[in-house]
């Protein structure tokens, strides 16, 4: 089974987020658990938490089917420490919410140069910082997402990754998502079967499938890699939709989030229908 979704609101409380998720006819969704554009915000509230788990409850969705995602804020890789600090703290803040929530994932940008250190520097510092929120936090699973690689974004290759989760040091606490969209501004082609069957040839033997916790189905407005993040509504974009039945009736993905991040909302119920038409 695929978890299929969107990433839904939260506004008005956490618990709206699966009320929103309900609405679209998802089975997963992602949200997130505070303001993306704020360091640190209050507490989730005990009513909020409560609420949020009855309705996950009531709607059948299991902490497996949710992709909670950090604050865009963030940047662990930071080359100025008290800014990686304060990265860090609101990363550790952000584990703690979905703990609390009694979720699994937190998805995540790995960071940026700033083209102020080399990439090899920024990822172990990226490495570095997910060590130490992985031992002040009791089972949240950090899920690194590949990037279109835009500016001085670290992610966009498979050998990023690879070097991030090679010194990790509990392993069970990694993952990775792929971003469609992102993988192929970055140089990744999915758009044949041949295509599409190389790319995840060359991510299973680059990072391996037992880490891939959780995909973001977007089309791309911007050109094959183009290193541009743009993304699009499906098949109306460069991918093209034949990529969305190849990851549909691949089985090697199944039992994790595929969450939409199309830029039409209004069309999610639609495009969520099409994805579980795709999966024959």
């Amino acid at each position: 089974m695929k978890y299929i979704g969107a990433h839904v609101s939260a506004a008005g409380g956490v618990e709206n987020a699966v009320k929103n998720a309900v609405e679209i006819g998802a089975d997963g969704f992602a949200l997130f658990t505070k303001n993306q554009r704020q360091w640190f915000a209050k507490p989730l509230s005990e009513e909020s938490v409560k609420k949020f788990k009855e309705y996950m409850k009531m709607h059948g969705f299991t902490p497996d089917a949710v992709l909670p995602h950090d604050s865009y804020l963030i940047n662990l890789g930071h080359p100025e420490e008290e800014k990686r600090e304060k990265s860090l703290n609101s990363f550790i803040d952000e584990a703690r919410r979905v703990e609390a929530l009694g979720l699994k994932y937190l998805n995540f940008h790995p960071g940026s140069h700033l083209k102020k250190i080399d990439e090899e520097e920024c990822l172990d510092l990226i490495s570095e910082s997910i060590n130490k929120a992985i031992k002040e936090t009791d089972s949240c699973i950090f899920v690194i997402e590949t990037t279109a690689g835009q500016g001085s974004n670290l992610g966009y290759k498979f050998e990023q990754l690879a070097h991030i989760i090679d010194k990790i040091t509990d392993k069970e606490r990694i993952g990775v998502c792929i971003d469609t969209a992102h993988i192929f501004a970055a140089g990744y082609d999915i758009r044949t079967k041949e295509a599409y069957e190389q790319t995840m040839k060359k991510f299973d033997e680059t990072v391996g499938f037992k880490y891939l916790k959780g995909m973001h189905i977007n089309d791309s407005k911007a050109k094959f890699a183009s290193r541009v993040d743009r993304h699009h509504s499906l098949g109306k974009g460069e991918i093209g939709i034949d990529a969305f039945k190849f990851i549909m009736q691949d089985k090697r993905i199944d039992n994790i989030p595929l969450v939409l991040e199309t830029i039409e909302p209004e069309i999610w119920a639609d495009e969520i229908k099409l994805l579980r038409s795709f999966d024959v």
